[in-house]
């Protein structure tokens, strides 16, 4: 009886672990609506939209530390810059904004905000958070 018990818990535990793994797949994950996004989001949000036609990463780091390594398809205009390239900057996307830490990008999203843009969100934690998080940079 004892053989009998152990088998059939094994069995059960097979079966259950071959209908976990054969059930497709885990709910996908939810798109994520740019047009509603808070304006400070976390790298999490910001991995889940880069790449997406109606989103523009804007990184206002200085050239060398872009140089040392940035997030893939950011585009760089360095703070003292933004002002004089604003032509540069969609209207029609979701900007989002980062940095080193969070200091410039918080205070380059607020002058966007100034100028009329209204979908300009700021990165947490800048690149520091990005590749504590674990994910690329390119150099």
């Amino acid at each position: 009886m004892k053989h009998v018990t152990v088998l059939f818990v094994i069995i059960v535990s097979l079966t259950l672990g071959l209908t976990a793994c054969s059930s497709g797949s885990a709910t996908p994950a939810k798109e994520v609506d740019v047009a509603n996004l808070a304006a400070d989001i976390d790298v999490a949000t910001v991995k889940a939209v880069q790449g997406r036609d109606d989103v523009f990463l804007l990184d206002v780091r200085e050239q060398s530390e872009y140089d040392a390594g940035h997030i893939p398809g950011v585009k760089l205009i360095p703070m003292d810059a933004v002002a004089s390239r604003l032509n540069e900057i969609p209207k029609d996307k979701a900007v989002i904004v980062t940095c080193h830490s969070g200091n410039r990008s918080s205070q380059v999203a607020k002058f966007l905000r100034d100028q009329g843009y209204t979908n300009i969100h700021n990165m947490l934690g800048g690149i520091n958070a990005w590749q504590q998080a674990g994910y690329a940079v390119e150099k």
